[in-house]
């Protein structure tokens, strides 16, 4: 599909960047800098995706990468953020209440602790071996469910015996799981 980014999407993701600088000095959320760059890694995959979601998880949120630029594109997307790091959940409760989000629901725990739901798309962006999060995501995906992971070069290794789709985009692989297979 074609990333159809909204009028207002550069405007967001600049108010959002300033938003980040403050907190980075203090609370030292993330080390990257470049935010064009970020933003280009965590919209990308949205042209592979079969279809847009209605709701997405977005698992291991920490400073809001990718989910909240998804969620800047994906409007009528309903986004649950799971992050048990309370000054990042604070952090992303806070983006939430100064840009309107209304789109975004952002729970301070753990995926595993929570009540499952069934969600069109889950997101995660490197946060641990591909088989250990669908785990601890059980009760939250089906076989419709798009399971979309941000991944590093060792990402062979982790879907052996998963049915999935590895894309690239300059470092990164994508790796889009249509339902878990294993």
């Amino acid at each position: 599909m074609k990333i159809d980014k909204p009028s207002d999407f550069n405007e967001k993701v600049e108010k959002f960047s300033e938003i980040l600088r403050k907190f980075n000095r203090v609370h030292n959320l993330t080390n990257y800098k470049n935010i064009s760059e970020i933003v280009d890694d965590s919209i990308s995959p949205l042209e592979f995706l079969e279809y847009y979601p209605k709701t997405a998880i977005d698992v291991g949120s920490g400073a809001g990468f990718p989910a909240i630029f998804l969620a800047f594109i994906l409007k009528d997307c309903s986004w649950t953020l799971f992050e048990p790091n309370l000054k990042k959940s604070s952090f992303l409760s806070y983006v939430k209440a100064e840009m309107n989000l209304e789109n975004l629901n952002v729970k301070s725990e753990k995926i595993e602790l929570s009540s499952p739901f069934i969600a069109d798309l889950i997101t995660s962006r490197a946060l641990m071996k591909t088989k250990d999060l669908l785990k601890i995501c059980k009760g939250f995906y089906d076989e419709k469910t798009q399971i979309l992971l941000y991944k590093g070069s060792g990402v062979k290794d982790e879907i052996v015996g998963i049915d999935a789709k590895i894309y690239n985009f300059k470092n990164r692989n994508y790796v889009l799981i249509g339902g878990y297979c294993g």
